[in-house]
């Protein structure tokens, strides 16, 4: 089947080696990622997956607020207790070493100092709380200050734990929605956008780039909220001490944001890549493990771990520059904040010996600082955290925004019952405006009739079944079934009536009973039973352990590539479809068990319209039309008769490859003949 806008392998390996020769030389600029420099408008669309829990998140952030405003408190209330024991320290010394008398008061040794000309001692003692020499630590006040203390700072964690617990709660649904919009999203994707992507890629953005979402929504918006309420009552609470010092610290704000606005884009086009590199490293681990098989008996072994190499290096590079620009950061910030802190602590010192602050603020002032600066810092490595997660959710965010296939109209007509009358009148399709495939296409296949469809690939065979199933829209022309045209109807209605069994068979794990119910869920037992009898399961499954019971791992590996074809049809049977489509579907069988299934669907087509593709030509002798395609057209209409006695395009297809052939099944054939007769079934044939 001819695929759309697809790169050959040549352009897609000269756009490789271009994009590794500029990774290579460190040319990050010209290495796009996608959208992932559209940072604002995909960030804000991040946040608003919250938008559904708006009222909880804004009882979470009072909770945090609450919280943030005692935790700002509680350095305040414990520099108060820091001076009722430095008061009353001074007490004791100004009688122990000095010899003031006791019940002086703080006044009097105010006086004494300012008559001895010590001002800066005056000063000092007079900025402290009143006390009396001797009486030393008011250890009833101070026991009072400590559980004041104690309850802010149980009141505040505990607020926190249930902030973050909320917040963490409306993450988890917000990420479950995602999920299912992307879910959702898929199952409305026309089949045309998995022609253009990757099997590897897109898995990489359903799963690695919404587990990287989730983590940055967890780890950074809660903290986030607390940093920036932090940061403000701070603030507040230093100017309240001193401005002066105040000041200092705001010094730490311009060199901060100098660090985050150059480290900043940087990181997050460094971390647009690597997300990029991880969706192609997967696309090719995922083809490396799906064609292993192959790999070996081709002894492309080597090859394939080149490429991983190669790619797998180009992931090295691209991660270790995003991990390199994030991890610089939150050190840059906390060296900033450092070389604040030692300002405070030099100036506020200066301002204590004159008296200017009590000890008490000072140290306080110190924990505000710090206070200050680690939700910068934290601010700081969130960014890092929040640049990854917005690249990844940009890649979502492309994929949700894709083109959908066009929805069903709501006054769709309600679909006959019929007998499955098929028409193509005047059909016309392309995948590309430039590169017509079908063109003018008109035939008829009455009810019971079984058609076949062969020609060379790429002749539109499968495109044909594509279209009856409505996978693509049509150009021009109309398909109608029983007379109405399945473009009016909804793809439920037109699917419902059609069983379809492809060349690469799907099963899922889990019973063979519960893989051929797939194709109907009402059916009961004995229905399935009879399915896979007339469909020859019946005669492998008693061989098995469990029977019908038996479970199929995930790649249905405990049993052979034709059994799985064989479960296949028999699921497509179950289904009682009034039209049936056979792409390619004895291809993975033998010569016998192909023999036996023709007999097989010669029971079960019995009212029913079918199509069988097929470019092995035995499987289609016995067809009531054959339909020969080439280029989009049918060259030649007619049975298997009339097309070998016209000896052309058919002719010629069956020249190549059973001339011989066919004198060799007339035993096989005659054999198979007899054990219907009999009623007796054959050995298990031996599956390829």
């Amino acid at each position: 089947m001819s695929t759309p806008d697809i790169p050959t392998e040549e352009e897609r390996l000269e756009a490789e080696l271009a994009e590794q020769a500029r990774v290579s030389s460190g040319d990050w600029d010209s290495v796009k990622p996608g959208k992932a420099q559209n940072f604002g408008q995909s960030f804000r669309r991040m946040v608003g997956l919250l938008k559904p829990h708006a009222w909880a998140f804004a009882f979470a952030s009072l909770l945090g607020a609450i919280g943030v405003v005692l935790a700002v408190i509680a350095p305040k209330v414990l520099g108060a207790a820091t001076n009722i024991i430095y008061d009353g320290f001074i007490s004791n010394v100004l009688h122990d070493v000095y010899h003031v008398p006791v019940g002086t008061t703080q006044q009097q040794v105010v006086d004494g100092l300012n008559a001895q000309g010590q001002t800066d001692q005056a000063n000092m003692i007079a900025a402290m709380g009143p006390f009396t020499v001797g009486a030393g630590v008011d250890f009833d006040a101070l026991r009072y200050v400590i559980a004041w203390i104690l309850v802010i700072y149980v009141a505040s964690a505990l607020l926190s734990w249930i902030q973050g617990y909320i917040i963490n709660v409306i993450m988890v649904r917000a990420m479950w929605q995602l999920r299912e919009d992307v879910e959702a999203k898929i199952n409305r994707l026309p089949l045309s956008y998995f022609d253009r992507v990757q099997r590897g890629e897109l898995i990489s953005r359903v799963t690695n780039d919404i587990d990287n979402i989730t983590q940055t929504m967890q780890q950074s918006l809660s903290s986030a909220l607390t940093s920036v309420l932090t940061v403000v009552g701070v603030l507040i609470m230093m100017f309240s001490i001193s401005w002066q010092l105040a000041i200092v610290a705001l010094v730490a704000l311009p060199l901060m944001g100098v660090i985050f606005g150059v480290i900043g884009p940087r990181s997050q086009k460094a971390f647009g890549i690597q997300w990029r590199k991880v969706g192609r490293l997967n696309a090719r681990v995922e083809e490396s493990f799906s064609g292993h098989a192959l790999v070996r008996v081709f002894g492309r072994e080597a090859d394939s771990m080149e490429k991983f190499q190669v790619e797998n290096e180009e992931l090295y590079q691209a991660s270790f520059k995003a991990q390199f620009l994030s991890g610089i950061m939150m050190p840059a910030m906390m060296f900033i904040g450092s070389l604040t802190y030692v300002g405070i602590a030099v100036l506020g010192g200066i301002m204590v010996a004159n008296g200017a602050l009590r000890i008490g603020d000072v140290q306080a002032f110190i924990q505000y600082s710090q206070q200050f600066t680690q939700p910068l810092s934290q601010l700081g490595g969130m960014a890092a955290v929040v640049q990854s997660g917005t690249a990844s959710a940009e890649r979502v965010f492309e994929l949700l925004d894709a083109d959908e296939q066009d929805p069903d109209a709501a006054d769709s007509p309600a679909l006959v019952e019929g007998n499955g009358v098929i028409e193509f009148e005047h059909v016309n399709f392309s995948y590309s405006p430039d590169h017509p495939l079908i063109r003018d296409l008109s035939f008829r296949v009455e009810p019971g009739q079984t058609v076949a469809i062969v020609g060379p690939t790429g002749a539109g065979k499968t495109t044909l079944v594509n279209l009856l199933m409505r996978f693509y829209e049509l150009d021009a022309g109309s398909i109608l079934l029983d007379g109405q045209d399945i473009a009016v109807l909804t793809r439920d209605d037109v699917r419902s009536r059609t069983g379809m069994v492809l060349q690469d068979p799907w099963l899922f794990a889990g019973t063979i009973r519960e893989n051929i119910r797939y194709g109907r869920q009402s059916a009961t037992d004995e229905e399935v039973v009879a399915a896979a009898v007339a469909t020859r399961v019946d005669r492998f499954v008693h061989s098995l352990p469990d029977g019908y019971d038996t479970v199929l791992d995930e790649d249905a590996s405990n049993v052979s590539a034709g059994e799985k074809q064989l479960i296949t049809i028999a699921r497509a049977f179950v289904a009682q479809p009034a039209v049936l489509i056979l792409d390619e579907a004895t291809s993975s069988v033998d010569t016998r068990t192909e023999l036996l299934l023709q007999h097989a669907m010669a029971v079960l087509r019995e009212g029913r319209t079918s199509f069988v593709i097929a470019h092995r030509l035995s499987t289609i002798r016995d067809a009531d039309l054959i339909l020969v395609m080439e280029h989009g057209d049918i060259v030649e209409k007619g049975t298997h008769e009339e097309l070998i006695a016209a000896r052309g395009a058919y002719w010629r297809l069956y020249q190549a490859q059973f001339e011989q052939a066919a004198a060799e099944l007339d035993p096989i054939l005659a054999g198979i003949d007899d054990e219907s007769a009999d009623g007796e079934p054959a050995e298990r044939s031996v599956q390829s």
